[in-house]
């Protein structure tokens, strides 16, 4: 059995002896072991991340997007072993984990590493140099759905920013940080620079997020778990940014392309099983035309085949944990209960599959916009379709939540644009725009504060300074 350690000053560390089980959640069978991390453990990566800060910082911007650059390309030579180590971790079918989990990691850095040399480090504003520089040692706080994703999202722009990082990833899939440790250190990165300290949100990160060595705090998770991380912050008044739930609208107009912007919206609903802090778990149709939105949401969700994650032909793996699995099916459940019309799908695990955390594929019609499925982020393969009379209403009931983190609206391009700057949430997909690596992502509301990826992520981890004269 595999059993990790901590990576801490360049090199392996060991922790205590208590460890934490990594359980494939298709079998339910452990499959490795990571330290339970402590306090003093995160001392020991800060201390050695304080150490590094200065000659790191001190690198020229072009050539630490260099040595980012070559993370990328060490990412991409291990796309197999981390696609596998994924599926293995928390389920994700294997041809998602190589073309996103996997995929999104290596062109998240690359983009970063071309960034360096482009970005405006320095500016002249009448008598004032304005200088931007490293902001210290940053505390980054993953979670298990996208397990190097997000960790890459936060490292890569550190990196190029000239900051040092401690990590926690998520004790439920932290199976890539070692190899993103090894693949780090063989691009150049000096020892100090990325460290790694295994454990579980109470015991590691809140030491993370309350550390006084630590510059800034980048988490994301959920609503939750974010409020915590900013109270414990609070006490350093250190920066933080969160990335946090969602519960997106995907507005569909009625001169929209119906059967795209069903089978899309059901897409974004259970890729990755649902486990999408920006999925579209909201399907918002005009009421005369709910039943037609229905049979093509039904139709389309037949085609997903729930399975093994390693094998090829399957769509939806298990959830991450069986833990996670009770709770999205004590949502459907809840639905169920509250008067929401079944249309797919339903509690329990799906025929054939009796043991391992899968849940059903499921369609709720006629929901209320203030029903709990369609107010609380289920974090799972289940969409609501809500009806709606009007442009104003459908906005009405997209804005009507805690979140703001994503959204779409399809119809006449004009309108949909329209509809779409009226939309209190951080990105908006028009018509099915895909994914920009360079825009910023982010949510307003309950969904966090700060952006990820381009200009506007790097600038996260950087001071601004003034120099007058």
């Amino acid at each position: 059995m595999n059993r990790a350690t901590h990576w801490i000053g360049g090199r392996h560390a060991a922790g205590s002896s208590h460890m934490i089980d990594v359980v494939d959640p298709a079998t339910g069978e452990v499959i490795a072991q990571v330290p339970d991390g402590t306090p003093a453990d995160v001392d020991r990566a800060v201390a050695a991340a304080r150490a590094a800060f200065p000659g790191w910082a001190a690198v020229d911007p072009a050539e630490r997007g260099r040595i980012v650059g070559r993370v990328a390309e060490g990412l991409r030579a291990r796309t197999e072993e981390i696609a596998a180590t994924i599926t293995g971790e928390m389920g994700a079918p294997i041809t998602l984990s190589r073309t996103a989990q996997a995929g999104f990691p290596v062109a998240v850095a690359a983009s970063f590493a071309e960034l360096a040399t482009g970005y405006a480090w320095t500016e002249r504003i009448a008598g004032s140099l304005v200088v931007r520089e490293p902001i210290g040692v940053v505390g980054a706080i993953t979670p298990w759905n996208f397990p190097l994703q997000q960790v890459v999202s936060k490292l890569a722009p550190a990196l190029v920013a000239g900051d040092t990082v401690v990590l926690k990833p998520s004790e439920i899939a932290p199976l890539t940080a070692p190899i993103l440790a090894e693949v780090v250190a063989e691009a150049g990165v000096p020892a100090g620079v990325f460290n790694v300290v295994h454990g579980t949100g109470p015991a590691v990160g809140a030491a993370i997020a309350a550390h006084p060595g630590i510059d800034m705090v980048s988490f994301t998770g959920s609503t939750r778990a974010g409020r915590q991380v900013s109270a414990a912050a609070s006490e350093t008044v250190k920066r933080v940014t969160l990335e946090l739930g969602g519960k997106s609208a995907n507005v569909i107009l009625d001169d929209a392309d119906f059967p795209e912007a069903v089978s899309r919206g059901v897409a974004m609903t259970f890729t990755n099983g649902g486990q999408v802090c920006g999925a579209w778990p909201r399907m918002l149709v005009p009421a005369a035309r709910q039943e037609e939105a229905v049979e093509l949401a039904v139709a389309a969700a037949s085609a997903y085949v729930v399975g093994d994650p390693a094998d090829e032909a399957t769509h939806i793996g298990p959830m991450a944990s069986e833990q996670h699995r009770r709770r999205v099916n004590g949502y459907i459940e809840r639905g169920i209960a509250d008067g929401a019309r079944l249309v797919f799908g339903g509690p329990g695990r799906p025929a054939g599959l009796d043991a391992g955390a899968y849940v059903r594929p499921t369609i709720f019609a006629d929901v209320a916009p203030d029903a709990v499925i369609a107010q609380e982020e289920i974090f799972g393969p289940v969409l609501t379709i809500i009806p709606y009379t009007g442009d104003d209403q459908a906005v009405e009931i997209a804005n009507g939540t805690a979140y703001g983190l994503t959204g779409a609206v399809f119809g006449g391009h004009d309108r949909a644009m329209a509809v779409a700057r009226r939309l209190r949430t951080g990105q908006v997909d028009v018509n099915g725009g895909g994914w920009n690596v360079l825009a910023p992502f982010g949510g307003y509301k309950q969904s966090g504060n700060g952006r990820e990826f381009g200009r506007y992520g790097l600038e996260e981890y950087l001071e601004v300074k003034s120099i007058q004269g």
